[in-house]
């Protein structure tokens, strides 16, 4: 079984060097040379998010990852996520089977409801039907993916008949499903034949473990062949324990309790922000710590692919670019060292 290690990132409005937030139009651009070197360190994937609000700079996450598949060789690219609740399944498909056209195959999509409302309003969808617009459009949206000319029909959008859709896809494309952790979701991604990925943003990874279980029942029962399931959750590497520690913490505390004044969250504490590092889903520490902790949860869930969210808050570009560095030259190595007996032994 192939281990993947990737990135992630929502192109957070990070900080300039006199301590104000930088323009959205130069974290875009510093998104694109954070791909590069991905790229030139060899990891195998990289997901941008989409959101519309103030502090996160990507809107279209296909834009900026035709950006870097212009400059890249190697790394897959890839939403994470496209929130196909508001988006129509059509236009995503195009976007996306452009996007694998032009970087040679290495498009992949992560769709999901979203954790953040903000894109319902705007693109004028009702916060009500939030689960029958993402069920009607994954069930189009994977019937684009199987079939050169659609028949579809539900109550989201107007139906398709005996439809052929441009750029066709070509080569073929990784799709995967974000799940938050629901019985239902898990089942639904079966049910679609489409690929997991766990967001798992906080506690123990390991209380996951139901989901993926129920995962490979449901692929028994309804005759699934079982495909890849990775994990997306946050972190940070730097040269020690403590500096990773000392440089993610007032970053993190200014996004999380932004957002947790909007949901009624109380304020981060120093305390459940370590309690997170020690024995949670916050990925932070030397390369070897990172490392250890990403292994354990691979192997607690039975999992083949891990993408680290490399940017939580306005930390600077240049802090992410040294964790991008780290990351590539001695996490993922590490990583697949220590998993090397595990999976050999499976």
């Amino acid at each position: 079984m192939q281990i993947e290690l990737g990135l992630d990132s929502f192109g957070d409005t990070t900080l300039g060097s006199d301590g104000t937030p930088k323009p959205h139009d130069q974290v875009l651009r510093d998104v694109v040379e954070q791909g590069v070197l991905a790229d030139e360190l060899g990891i195998h994937f990289l997901g941008l998010g989409e959101h519309h609000r103030a502090d996160f700079a990507i809107s279209s996450p296909e834009m900026v990852l035709a950006a870097i598949a212009a400059r890249t060789r190697q790394i897959r690219l890839g939403s994470a996520v496209t929130v196909l609740s508001s988006d129509d399944p059509v236009r995503v498909f195009q976007r996306f089977s452009t996007l694998n056209a032009l970087s040679n195959g290495r498009a992949e999509v992560i769709l999901g409801r979203g954790s953040f409302t903000e894109s319902f309003p705007l693109f004028g969808y009702e916060l009500d039907d939030y689960e029958l617009l993402f069920e009607e459009k994954l069930d189009l949206f994977a019937t684009l993916l199987r079939t050169d000319t659609v028949t579809w029909q539900g109550q989201t959008r107007a139906p398709l008949v005996n439809q052929r859709v441009f750029p066709t896809l070509g080569q073929g494309m990784q799709v995967w499903v974000g799940v938050g952790g629901s019985p239902e979701s898990v089942v639904r991604v079966v049910r679609h034949d489409l690929q997991m990925m766990l967001a798992i943003i906080g506690g123990d990874p390991r209380r996951f473990k139901p989901y993926t279980d129920l995962y490979h029942r449901a692929c028994a029962q309804m005759g699934r062949t079982p495909r890849p399931i990775g994990i997306h959750s946050p972190g940070h590497v730097a040269a020690t324990d403590d500096l990773a520690a000392e440089q993610l913490w007032p970053h993190y505390k200014t996004m999380f309790d932004r957002i947790g004044a909007e949901r009624g969250w109380p304020p981060v504490t120093p305390d459940r922000f370590m309690a997170e590092i020690t024995g949670g889903s916050l990925y932070v520490g030397a390369p070897e710590t990172v490392a250890r902790k990403i292994a354990a949860a691979m192997t607690a869930l039975g999992v083949t692919r891990f993408d680290m969210k490399y940017a939580t808050g306005p930390m600077p570009h240049a802090q992410l670019m040294e964790g991008i560095r780290l990351y590539g030259e001695k996490v993922i190595p590490l990583v697949r060292d220590m998993l090397a007996e595990p999976i050999a032994a499976q």
